[in-house]
């Protein structure tokens, strides 16, 4: 049995856990057996860059702890060992990251499930997930649409404003002949 303060320090990682959850918009749940400390290395930093969180999680604790976010969906996915990413302010980032990585792993690193908004997922929704644009991208597509039929505005505008420039030299080349 153990004791107190050990029991205290597990639920205190079981609440971390749950309050990670939920302030987050989306998570990842990875299998990592196989891979290398490099390649985790790389993987972390990797996260680390693109804003993510991820830690490795015991699966009890686990279990615990996507019981009281009410995602008992993702209890039948942990098993073996399991690493959870979660989103910071960009929800694609953790499944665009880890997915990109169980490509290059050659089966080493395996996607479990998820969770997006408070709906757990499978692992062919995190793909979906890990194929859309970052937020950055689609601000900036906005941005470039709200921009095109302004540019072309201020085109007419200075075509007709050449036209007109053209048609009044005209008019003064001819008077003055």
């Amino acid at each position: 049995m153990p004791n107190a303060q050990v029991l205290e320090q597990k639920k205190q990682t079981v609440s971390q856990l749950t309050e990670r959850m939920k302030r987050a918009p989306s998570g990842v749940l990875a299998d990592y057996k196989g891979i290398s400390v490099e390649d985790d290395t790389n993987l972390r930093n990797d996260l680390r860059k693109a804003g993510v969180e991820y830690s490795v999680v015991k699966n009890t604790l686990m279990r615990l702890a996507i019981a009281e976010v009410g995602l008992g969906e993702l209890e039948s996915h942990l098993s073996g060992t399991t690493s959870l990413a979660t989103a910071g302010e960009d929800m694609v980032a953790p499944a665009k990251v880890l997915c990109d990585y169980a490509k290059k792993s050659g089966g080493k690193f395996t996607i479990k499930s998820g969770f997006i908004e408070g709906k757990a997922v499978d692992c062919k929704q995190i793909e979906v997930l890990a194929g859309l644009p970052s937020k950055q991208e689609l601000i900036a597509r906005a941005l470039a649409g709200f921009n095109s039929p302004i540019s072309g505005f201020a085109n007419v505008l200075n075509g007709n404003l050449r036209g007109l420039a053209v048609a009044l030299g005209a008019i003064a080349k001819q008077k003055s002949s």
